[in-house]
């Protein structure tokens, strides 16, 4: 028999522990109320008769009681009963102890594992954890209804971000408004920041502004490179004055101004990238940060856009040095690269920059490429206009916006947070009764509701004072001092993401099938998305919230689904028999199939996760065979609204290998050349749910990289 334990864990059921808790309860009262060894030993006879494979310990304990009473032990049964209420207390009152003791030992797996992108033997990192585990404990213990603890502790849903939840304060994610806090200035800690005067200066500012946003929420947020090409032009004035007043010719003067330009252009794209990747915010790793590159932005100035995103794209090739002084891919800042009629032809004025994008896509696995084309099918705002604009942080899109002079409006908005249903586990609850899963569906999207309105109520309890920088000085806002950010909940100026997760496993349980069959399979998952959508449209309706269909990236929640699955269910083959579960809608990493079939069939799903989605191909190394790149990013420009290439880019420090680093059958990483295994002098980048992950992965996760297939070689994407 199996023990379900308060936590949710399963453990080997154990006699001895019942005698040793009525032995104990025994000792505190008088010898004839004491139960006799025999009585003890018919108590524990008479739960293991009852037969049950698994039983609840609270179920067990209720029996002890019972069959005490039964037998005229009242005060033995009375003392029992208090013993039980206090170690319940002890329990609630002290249940971080252990996790922060784990956490600083090092042997805390979750934590250990948890982000990709944080390293948590650093002391900064420690300390956002330790605040995390406190924040969880009070989240779980006084903010959250128990059975949205419960249904989160099974791995049926996936309250997001607990960590961060005790602080009423924190949102998820932002377009962070960097137009408005350059050009009309902010505030950082109390001091004013002016308007800047040349480029150098507002890259230098922007670093500042992003340090202090990000630390300020606990998502990612994303800056456009738009908001910086006017002060491009503002240093091009000034150099060309300069050279003006020296008396040079006109044809001279412009001449040394655009290398003067290009020099600042390329010192103030180096120093971001240092800042960016050099500072710590208050969650203890680099700013989580996406940088927008999209020369659709602008008409006025398009041509120091278009300088800005070539200097860009070339550091990003160059890359950064490690400590070894060698050349690796950095994590951040992602970069969003937005295809056009403008760049996407051979014979487009800025075709060169998607060449370059390709030779960075190939060598550094970014940018990701987002269609204008397909973006502006997909999100069309109430004025009946396609919209295009960038993610905030790795793939959660805002809903189309219009402001009160009918303009579109997307920096300065946010994501209030999100909530994840786990649809294997709906699959499974239903045992392949499709009416029962419906059923099951309805009743749990309510639960994700329930949990979504106490994230959205817990923040708007917020006024503007809690963090200045986001609601009072530009990055979200100007509100005035002491005012309620309760407006800005509503109205579809920000969004609450409904996420959902394992939509193949779902669909494979279900009806027998892959979604990706063109068939039965394909139908049921998109009937899935559709009812998904539906739940949030009602929502949205009912309390003018929006709403919207998230595509969760579940980077550490992939495992702990899988394994809250087999606890469950045990091992079902081909659905719980892998210790991680499919992300989103995406074909999963296992499955055979070609990338432009798998951008085709997800392009069809993508369009039904308008909260947030991101598809994806894997490649070998395409560094000398630019063609495939270019033939990939044409497609995604002509099918699919945002995908990506995963390539590999690793560095072995020990024997200086820079070709991929292996992962082992016992889910372990070394070097092929010299079989080096130690993470410390191993640099690996993998892309993880969406962004690039550089500090390794959890058992669950690693399987799920172990096991991708390359969707296209080389032979087969040249000759497409």
């Amino acid at each position: 028999m199996k023990i379900i334990k308060r936590d949710g864990h399963i453990v080997d059921y154990s006699p001895e522990k019942i005698e040793t808790a009525i032995t104990k309860a025994n000792a505190e009262v008088a010898e004839e109320d004491r139960a006799s060894s025999t009585q003890i030993k018919n108590i524990i006879k008479y739960i293991e008769g009852l037969g049950k494979r698994r039983m609840l310990v609270e179920d067990i304990q209720d029996i002890i009681e019972m069959k005490l009473m039964s037998i005229g032990k009242y005060a033995l049964a009375k003392k029992y009963i208090t013993y039980r209420y206090t170690r319940e207390l002890v329990r609630k009152a002290n249940t971080t102890d252990l996790a922060i003791k784990e956490l600083i030992d090092g042997e805390n797996e979750y934590w250990n594992t948890e982000n990709s992108n944080k390293n948590p033997k650093i002391v900064t990192t420690q300390r956002d954890y330790l605040a995390g585990i406190t924040s969880t404990d009070i989240t779980r213990r006084f903010l959250l209804p128990e059975d949205i603890v419960k249904a989160h502790d099974e791995g049926i849903i996936h309250f997001h971000d607990a960590d961060y939840f005790a602080q009423n304060a924190l949102h998820n994610c932002d377009l962070i408004n960097l137009e408005d806090m350059l050009q009309n200035g902010t505030n950082i800690n109390g001091i004013m920041i002016e308007k800047p005067h040349k480029f150098l200066t507002a890259m230098t500012i922007a670093t500042q502004i992003i340090t202090a946003v990000t630390s300020s929420q606990y998502g990612g947020a994303t800056i456009t490179m738009t908001h910086l090409a006017p002060f491009a032009r503002e240093s091009y004035k000034r150099y060309l004055e300069k050279y003006k007043e020296r008396k040079f010719s006109k044809a001279d003067c412009e001449k040394y101004a655009k290398e003067d330009l290009a020099r600042e252009i390329k010192d103030g794209v180096q120093t971001f990238q240092y800042q960016v990747n050099s500072m710590t915010t208050t969650n203890g790793q680099a700013p989580f940060l996406s940088v927008c590159l999209y020369l659709g932005e602008t008409e006025e100035y398009k041509d120091e856009l278009a300088m800005i995103i070539e200097e860009v794209l070339k550091q990003r090739i160059e890359g950064m040095k490690n400590e070894k002084g060698v050349w690796i891919t950095p994590a951040f800042p992602k970069l969003l690269y937005v295809l056009e009629e403008d760049n996407i032809h051979e014979d487009s004025k800025y075709w060169y920059l998607t060449e370059l994008a390709a030779k960075c896509t190939a060598k550094r696995m970014v940018p990701d490429y987002i269609s204008e084309k397909m973006m502006k099918q997909y999100k069309i705002d109430k004025n009946g206009n396609g919209q295009c604009y960038p993610c905030m942080g790795c793939r959660s899109f805002l809903t189309p916006y219009v402001d009160e002079n009918g303009k579109p409006k997307y920096y300065g908005r946010f994501n209030q947070g999100v909530v994840t249903l786990n649809l294997v586990d709906l699959a499974l609850s239903s045992d392949k009764d499709k009416d029962l899963f419906w059923k099951i569906m309805d009743e749990r999207l309510e639960l994700c509701h329930r949990a979504l309105q106490v994230r959205h109520k817990r923040l708007s309890k917020a006024t503007s004072d809690v963090a200045p920088i986001l609601w009072q000085h530009g990055a979200l806002a100007r509100l005035k001092k002491g005012e309620s950010i309760h407006d800005l909940l509503h109205g579809g100026y920000s969004t609450l993401s409904l996420g959902y997760a394992g939509l193949y496993e779902c669909t494979k349980f279900m009806t027998g099938h892959s979604h990706t069959d063109n068939g039965e399979g394909k139908e049921f998952a998109l009937a899935v998305m559709r009812r998904l959508n539906d739940a949030c449209k009602k929502w949205k309706e009912e309390e003018n919230i929006d709403y919207s269909v998230y595509g969760t990236p579940i980077e550490s929640t992939t495992y702990k689904f899988a394994k809250c699955l087999k606890e469950r269910f045990g091992v079902v083959k081909g659905i719980t028999d892998r210790d991680y579960i499919t992300n989103s809608y995406h074909v999963p990493v296992f499955e055979e199939i070609d990338a432009f079939d798998k951008l085709k069939l997800e392009s069809e799903f993508q369009v039904l996760s308008p909260g947030g989605a991101i598809s994806y191909v894997e490649t070998p190394n395409l560094t000398n065979n630019l063609d495939v790149v270019i033939e990939i990013i044409k497609f995604i420009y002509d099918n699919i609204m945002y995908a990506e290439l995963n390539t590999k880019s690793d560095y072995c420090q020990k024997c200086g290998y820079d070709g991929e680093i292996l992962i082992d059958d016992n889910l372990e990483w070394y070097c092929p050349n010299c079989g080096n295994r130690d993470h410390a002098t191993l640099n690996v980048a993998r892309r993880t749910c969406g962004y690039i992950g550089t500090n390794f992965w959890n058992k669950g996760r690693t399987q799920e990289i172990k096991e991708r297939v390359i969707h296209v070689d080389n032979k087969d994407a040249a000759e497409a």
